[in-house]
């Protein structure tokens, strides 16, 4: 019988860390496949197909492998957020927000099966997005981050935090900001939302 790989606990400083505080972390290169766009995540039609493809090729992924020997857990959604001017990054500026979706893949998958569940998707589901899904590798390096628990409208304040303890302690931001979503706003209600929010940074 296959091990069911749960990255949650096999890679648990990055995915299901302490709750509490802000803690330093270093993150290893890892493939992902990524999304790129523009506008705000809640009307979005095109966030809400990358979301779809994303999802849809992780799945895949999972399941073509699965008679190889190999069973995994498909990893959380993630997102990398930013503005061209990032003085103007405020939820009154979400539909010029610009994001990267990603969703982690395990060291076993190889591009010629990213392509085999892509050309599969397609068959399936007509979503513009799949041919614009990438697998890249992803280098993130040192980070801070922290358990946030609410509402994605209220993540202001503790990220802000979080600059400051990144301030404090002699560092300087060195990337975009980053945020794991551990629970699905579909199923649970905003304020018992779990997110970790990551900054990479790196020393002045």
């Amino acid at each position: 019988m296959n091990t069911k790989v749960d990255f949650k606990k096999t890679l648990k400083q990055l995915y299901n860390p302490p709750k509490g505080g802000f803690h330093l972390v270093e993150v290893p290169q890892m493939n992902f496949l990524i999304l790129d766009g523009k506008g705000d995540p809640n009307s979005s039609l095109e966030y809400q197909q990358a979301i779809e493809a994303l999802y849809s090729m992780s799945y895949g992924i999972k399941f073509a492998l699965k008679p190889q020997g190999f069973d995994h857990i498909v990893p959380p959604l993630e997102g990398l957020w930013w503005m061209e001017n990032m003085n103007e990054f405020n939820l009154a500026n979400k539909d010029r927000w610009e994001w990267t979706m990603m969703i982690m893949q395990p060291e076993w998958v190889t591009i010629e099966w990213v392509e085999k569940v892509r050309q599969e998707a397609k068959k399936k589901k007509s979503n513009a997005s799949l041919s614009n899904v990438r697998f890249e590798l992803y280098s993130e390096g040192l980070v801070v981050q922290t358990l946030y628990t609410g509402a994605y409208e209220k993540e202001a304040p503790t990220i802000a935090e979080m600059h400051q303890f990144i301030k404090t302690n002699g560092y300087q931001t060195n990337g975009k900001h980053h945020e794991i979503y551990l629970g699905d706003p579909r199923k649970t209600s905003p304020e018992r939302l779990q997110t970790i929010l990551r900054q990479p940074i790196r020393t002045e």
